[in-house]
């Protein structure tokens, strides 16, 4: 009983309750990321890292899977780290980013400040151009507490 009350609060939470019964394979591909984070909070984790969480959803989904890792993350004193090429989601999202260039932090900080950065690789991320090796920057919104 406490573990189906569990199950059923955090299905709640990420908007699934009505699909407590649906298999895996009739979940639509947003319906599975919110039932993977659904799954990922079960514990209530102080911490919470998602790597490219709006792969593959439409942008309706993606706009409301960043919705929920907001509410997520002002509404349980949650600390989400996102790995994202998204920049709509990083700007929705991020109170600090964290720029990687071959695995080196090449800025961190306020999204405003890190996007006024000289630094090519990072004018590349926020132009949405590729850069001189063909790579598209990669950026690590991190959300701090609520």
């Amino acid at each position: 009983p406490v573990i189906d009350a569990l199950v059923r609060m955090k299905l709640d939470l990420v908007g699934l309750g009505h699909a407590l019964d649906l298999l895996p394979s009739e979940l639509s591909g947003g319906m599975r990321k919110r039932a993977a984070l659904a799954r990922a909070i079960a514990l209530d984790p102080e911490l919470l890292c998602c790597d490219e969480p709006l792969a593959g959803l439409d942008p309706l989904s993606a706009a409301a899977l960043d919705h929920l890792l907001l509410k997520l993350k002002n509404n349980f004193e949650m600390t989400l780290i996102v790995v994202t090429h998204e920049l709509e989601s990083i700007r929705m999202i991020a109170d600090n980013v964290v720029m990687l260039d071959k695995g080196r932090v090449i800025a961190f900080g306020p999204l405003a400040e890190v996007e006024r950065s000289d630094h090519p690789f990072i004018r590349n991320f926020f132009e949405r151009r590729v850069d001189e090796e063909g790579r598209y920057p990669t950026a690590l919104s991190y959300l701090g507490e609520g």
